[in-house]
């Protein structure tokens, strides 16, 4: 059968944002869009044979004054705080956010849906659980993604942080303490925020003399690390001097690993790991690590989805991230 043309379909025609869209074919764009933007507008729509969902329509003027936060798991500290932020926001504004995690913790959610989409006025989701978004790809329910890919077409909006920026700040640190031996401990989860981790990595280290790296994927689980860096610290020629961790999580099993080596933290080997969760500070040394700001994720990704349902254009810009250094990572041993 052939899928019926959405709102998203007419902006990319049109080469305009969803919320362009909106405003046009809503009859609100008088004072906001040019004349000349409207028509294009107008045209996409008539070629394409799109023709508004009147009670998507009633939703987005919102009459349901709910949204849906899908996240890969609520167990992650830092999907709980994004729920705090998006919560905060909404009941500023008199919504409710309906949260939607993965029930086997890490991985993509089951598709909600089917039984829900009816009762939304649009769903903020994180890219670590996209796999859940099939259906409404096909439906003019304004999505919002968090930490996803910008080349990707689809959402009305994006809230993404500075990941690249992060692995360059932590990077430094361990170049200037004089590292050039580093494992970095990468997770196994197919998603772009883990790609760019990888890549930032490998670029913030071409052109460094001497500078080497071993990359070992691990599962995002304490022990699967500590497997992983056992590896790297084990392995054949010279043991690298720093770890670099994709996550806290990854950062705990190292350190793990390099204790059942005999090996001390950072006199022999420093880690540092990404997220600043709460089990940064529970370890001993205290984790360096990069500090996301998870709550500010949630709160932008409502204030993103207020505008779009509102006609406006959404906040633009990556959030900054910042490099905390605690005491896990010193100058390498002579």
């Amino acid at each position: 059968m052939k899928t019926q043309p959405t709102s998203r379909d007419v902006a990319r025609a049109a080469g305009v944002s969803q919320a362009t869209v909106s405003l046009v074919l809503g009859d609100k764009w008088r004072g906001r869009v040019s004349e000349r933007t409207a028509g294009l507008v107008r045209e996409a729509a008539r070629e394409l044979g799109y023709r508004p969902n009147l009670a998507a329509r009633s939703l987005r003027l919102g009459r349901t004054r709910t949204a849906l936060l899908v996240v890969p798991a609520l167990t992650n500290e830092f999907f709980a705080r994004v729920y705090t932020g998006a919560a905060r926001v909404a009941a500023e504004h008199g919504f409710g956010v309906v949260l939607y995690p993965s029930p086997e913790g890490v991985g993509p959610a089951r598709d909600p849906f089917a039984s829900a989409s009816a009762a939304l006025d649009g769903v903020i989701a994180s890219s670590m659980a996209a796999d859940a978004l099939a259906s409404i790809r096909g439906s003019d329910l304004p999505l919002v993604m968090l930490d996803s890919d910008p080349g990707e077409s689809g959402p009305a909006a994006r809230v993404n942080l500075d990941i690249a920026d992060g692995i360059r700040q932590v990077t430094d640190h361990l170049l200037g303490l004089g590292h050039r031996r580093f494992a970095h401990l990468a997770s196994a989860v197919d998603s772009w925020t883990f790609q760019v981790r990888g890549r930032a990595l490998d670029e913030a280290l071409a052109g460094v003399p001497g500078a080497e790296v071993l990359t070992v994927p691990a599962a995002l689980t304490v022990d699967a690390a500590r497997q992983a860096a056992e590896r790297a610290l084990t392995g054949a020629g010279p043991r690298p001097t720093a770890l670099i961790c994709d996550d806290d999580i990854l950062a705990a099993g190292a350190c793990k690993a390099a204790r059942r080596l005999g090996l001390r933290v950072p006199d022999d080997v420093s880690v540092a790991g990404f997220d600043d969760l709460a089990l940064a500070t529970a370890l001993e040394p205290e984790l360096t690590t990069v500090q996301l700001p998870a709550e500010r994720v949630g709160e932008r990704g409502m204030a993103a989805l207020l505008d779009v349902l509102e006609g406006r254009e959404p906040e633009a810009g990556d959030l900054p991230v910042s490099l905390v250094v605690r005491g896990s990572t010193a100058p390498p041993a002579r």
